[in-house]
């Protein structure tokens, strides 16, 4: 077995375009009644809709928490020793 230590490689941080991987989730607590809807896959709007009803029928709810998450990826850069590796693994 041969071990090497790579010094200096290049990464490329990028949005993650896994089939299975959702572009965002998403969520929203009301701040005076902890309430929440069901968390969201790639849309954001119908967790907009839930704070906007939850505010007509409650109207002193006013304040959310939102969480917006996001999923990232490290590939390697153009000359980086892992990219040969990948492609040889493919």
């Amino acid at each position: 077995m041969t071990r090497s230590i790579i010094k200096a490689a290049a990464w490329t941080l990028g949005a993650d375009t896994d089939d299975d991987t959702p572009e965002g989730v998403y969520s929203v607590v009301c701040s005076s009644c902890g309430a929440e809807p069901a968390v969201t896959e790639n849309e954001r709007l119908p967790v907009e809709v839930w704070a906007l009803k939850h505010t007509g029928l409650n109207p002193d709810h006013r304040r959310f928490k939102v969480k917006a998450e996001t999923f990232w990826c490290v590939t390697p850069a153009e000359g980086n020793p892992y990219g040969e590796k990948d492609a040889q693994d493919v």
